[in-house]
């Protein structure tokens, strides 16, 4: 069976990650990965905790250090190798040929994947790094499934690694300069700031007239004119995985909320279980990514070419709204939540969990039931376990609130927008 692999910006993203279906998770600790305010949010000692707590589960943890190094911090990537691979993760993901040298004379014991940003899109760059001694290549976005397929022929002992869901790059797999140019945030050190997804005014010249025209495609909005939708390929992933070629299937996002971490890992389980069982339902996976943030969604690049379509693009904004709103977040616990959204008594929120709850609860805190195959929550009393209770709480306020009865831990309570 293929492996689901997910994002894992921080330490709660890992362990909601796993408890919505994810075989893996990748994540990494400072600049060593390529993504900073990600990797700033786990410690070692929080990474070392996060890895521990996937292997105790049967889960494996794979250490992004995918940056690329000048020369003045070889000995600093030696040393981070050294830590990390101290904690027993299960590959380090590495971009460079360089790295991929000094991890096998550093921790030689732990498998190398191959970065995305290495733009692997053939039998001979894949034969080059597998005969380096890389045990896995996660393949370039650009790649079609064709091309995956016939890598895998020939390689059949290679593992290959797609990325299925998440963030689209204007340039080619992460070898852009726009931001470094702008803001002196380098994209392949891990800072990059994203400045493809900025609105932009452009300007037409006569140079004979002097004349100059200010152009918009949208007025008082902007001009988008690099913003790429988000990958979303939910409904190809039976295509891809009758083609046999993909080992693993990986959705992009470490510094994405902990809602689009659950649903999207929720989502791709399904997908995958379903297609082994024989049920596969892509319109019942794209209800549920539909109701996370995105820029639109495209099938990018893996089923069909560029030049095949035009959808690849939003020109209208760099960031739109899914169809659900989060409300709060159950605790690792599942006796209370903490708001993200305001609530206020007597409200209906609709509970997206790991699992179905226990059953149905009414009491004087509020009530659990079921209704059309789908589970709700009614709040009667808005209550802190000591005792203070609120007529309506807000996101930021950090006091627990007891649920009516136990949910499973990391549950989610959403509703619909205009709804």
């Amino acid at each position: 069976m293929a492996e689901l692999l997910c994002p894992a910006g921080n330490l709660e993203k890992l362990k909601i990650a796993l408890a919505y279906g994810a075989d893996a998770v990748y994540g990494g600790v400072s600049h060593f990965s390529l993504r900073v305010r990600s990797g700033k949010e786990f410690t070692y000692e929080s990474f070392r905790e996060g890895i521990d707590y996937a292997h105790a589960r049967g889960k494996r943890v794979y250490v992004t250090i995918n940056g690329f190094p000048f020369n003045s911090q070889l000995e600093l990537y030696r040393e981070h190798m050294e830590k990390m691979a101290a904690m027993g993760p299960d590959a380090f993901i590495i971009a460079t040929p360089g790295l991929v040298r000094m991890a096998k004379e550093v921790a030689p014991e732990i498998p190398i994947h191959l970065s995305t940003q290495a733009n692997v899109m053939n039998v001979l760059d894949a034969a080059f790094y597998r005969d380096l001694g890389v045990r896995r290549i996660i393949a370039a976005r650009e790649i079609s499934l064709r091309d995956l397929t016939a890598i895998k022929e020939a390689l059949p002992d290679l593992e290959l690694e797609v990325f299925v869901h998440g963030s689209m790059c204007f340039a080619y797999s992460g070898r852009c300069l726009i931001s470094s140019l702008q803001s002196g945030r380098v994209p392949n050190r891990g800072s990059c700031a994203n400045d493809c997804r900025f609105p932009y005014v452009l300007y037409a010249e006569n140079p004979e007239t002097g004349t100059l025209f200010r152009l918009e495609e949208e007025p008082e909005v902007g001009t988008y004119i690099m913003n790429a939708r988000d990958m979303n390929l939910a409904s190809h992933i039976d295509e891809i995985l009758q083609s046999g070629a993909v080992d693993s299937l990986k959705i992009e996002g470490r510094t994405k909320s902990p809602y689009y971490v659950a649903v999207t890992a929720h989502a791709y389980r399904r997908a995958i279980d379903d297609f082994y069982a024989g049920r596969f339902d892509a319109e019942r996976y794209q209800r549920e990514l539909h109701t996370t943030k995105h820029r639109g969604f495209t099938d990018a690049y893996l089923i069909h070419r560029p030049f095949e379509k035009e959808q690849t693009q939003s020109l209208e904004s760099s960031i739109s709204e899914g169809t659900h709103q989060v409300a709060a977040l159950v605790d690792e616990t599942g006796l209370a939540f903490l708001a993200k959204d305001r609530i206020g008594e007597g409200d209906e929120l609709e509970i997206f969990a790991p699992e179905p709850p226990a059953g149905a609860a009414d009491n004087e805190r509020g009530e659990i039931y079921e209704r059309d195959g789908r589970w709700y929550l009614r709040m009667r009393r808005l209550q802190t376990p000591k005792g203070k209770r609120f007529e309506t709480i807000h996101s930021g306020n950090e006091n627990p609130i007891l649920l009516p009865a136990p949910l499973p831990p990391f549950s989610f309570l959403r509703r619909a927008l205009g709804g």
